[in-house]
């Protein structure tokens, strides 16, 4: 069965850029059946957006981007049984030990509830500010991601690495989960798929075209089977492309159409970001009822 996201970016301009009211958006996605809310991540924004990978940046540089950790704890308790995710948090930019610490923290609040999106971005000047290395910096959310699982297990926890060492610590609470899914917003290469099969659980692309996702995601999936792990166990998150009336809405049966085809490319989340498909508050309960019903068929 296919499990049905939302994304909370740009919904604040409903309620003329406050944030808070989305928190009840969330209380509705998660009275409705809605499985996971994702929050993505900038901590800082440049001017120069021509660097973008993915064609032309979709937001202005003084575009608001709320914290997604903060965020996500806003959201925990704000509802009960949503899943909490991001996609994604550009995790080089924290510390490895305080990224453990914040992602516990959470889990713990949220009673087990976290998967949560890493990647490495696509913008030097968030790491210059940061004062973080670009260089390497897919080492680093590697060597991060391994101090997580320690400090989320074990107490007092030892690393050694390229980018990060410590003995004897102790970082607690734990985790609630035994084993918190970490899905990761990175090139599926052949070197990246060895290691989202290794460490992680799952992969969310932006690609959206089904045609283009079903080699890739064949990759990860022998990925997983070379490591002794299940390929139906990997988890791959995208959102359709949005169909367009002449009159710029969205035509949402010509858009939920594709599902079948991206079904069959091995995607099992499906991303809605509300913003796009409903012109205010008062037709998100509908629009989760109708996303929601798609489940069932799937």
């Amino acid at each position: 069965m296919i499990r049905i996201a939302i994304s909370l970016f740009g919904m604040q301009n409903w309620f003329g850029g406050d944030f808070a009211p989305i928190l009840d958006i969330a209380r509705i996605a998660d009275r409705k059946g809605v499985d996971q809310v994702n929050v993505v991540d900038h901590v800082i924004m440049s001017e120069d957006t021509g660097k973008y990978p993915y064609g032309r940046f979709p937001a202005a540089p003084s575009t608001p981007w709320y914290e997604p950790v903060t965020v996500l704890a806003a959201v925990a308790g704000a509802t009960e049984r949503i899943r909490l995710s991001s996609g994604i948090i550009i995790s080089p930019l924290r510390p490895a030990v305080l990224l453990a610490k914040q992602l516990a923290t959470l889990d713990v609040i949220s009673r087990g509830r976290i998967e949560i999106g890493l990647g490495t971005g696509w913008q030097k000047q968030e790491y210059d500010a940061c004062g973080v290395p670009w260089e390497r910096r897919f080492a680093r959310m590697w060597e991060q991601v391994r101090v997580c699982r320690e400090l989320w297990s074990k107490a007092p926890a030892s690393f050694e690495g390229d980018t990060v060492s410590f003995k004897q610590l102790y970082s607690t609470p734990f985790t609630v989960q035994k084993h918190v899914p970490l899905w990761f917003g990175i090139e599926p290469t052949p070197r990246n798929a060895e290691r989202i099969a290794e460490l992680g659980d799952g992969w969310l692309p932006m690609e959206r075209d089904p045609d283009k996702l079903r080699e890739p995601i064949a990759r990860l999936q022998a990925a997983f089977k070379a490591r002794g792990r299940d390929p139906r166990q990997l988890t791959v998150r995208t959102g359709l492309r949005p169909v367009f009336r002449s009159d710029r809405t969205v035509d949402l049966d010509a858009t939920l159409a594709q599902i079948p085809a991206v079904v069959a490319a091995g995607i099992n989340v499906i991303d809605f970001m509300p913003a796009v498909y409903c012109q205010g508050p008062s037709e998100v309960e509908a629009f989760f009822e109708r996303i929601v019903s798609l489940k069932s068929n799937y």
